[in-house]
Formats: C-alpha cells, structure tokens, sequence
C-alpha cells in the first residue's frame, strides 16, 4: 500500500489516534509540497500576486510565509 493510501485510509478509519496521526502527516505533507511550488513558481518568474491567485490567499500572506525560503 502506498503512503498516500495509508494515510487517507488512516485518516478516514475510526480510530481517533490514527486518524489525527494522518491529518497532521498529510498538513506537513502539503505545506512541503506549497514550498516547494512556490520556489518552482518563483524559479519561473511568477509574481507573488500570481502564485497568491493559485493558492487562494493574499498576495501579502504568501509572500510572508515563502519570501526568506531558499529554491
């Protein structure tokens, strides 16, 4: 079983422990991948206001977030 599988199989079962586990492992998960898209977009010339656009939220709050990260 993959990872992705695991977790949302975690995430989606009864078991509280097991299914807050996997929320908290999917968040982390996603705020590398965001990271990681940002420096990519910045890496292409996208302006703050662009990548802002794609992730739904103020050009002001992605800038604070990813501004001092490394590509």
């Amino acid at each position: 079983m993959s990872d992705g599988m695991r977790l949302a199989a975690a995430a989606s079962g009864a078991d509280p422990a097991a299914g807050l586990r996997a929320a908290r492992e999917l968040r982390e998960l996603a705020d590398r991948l965001e990271a990681l898209q940002v420096a990519n977009a910045r890496e292409h010339g996208w302006s703050w206001q662009e990548i802002a656009f794609y992730l739904g939220v103020s050009r002001q709050a992605v800038h604070k977030k990813h501004a001092g990260q490394r590509g």
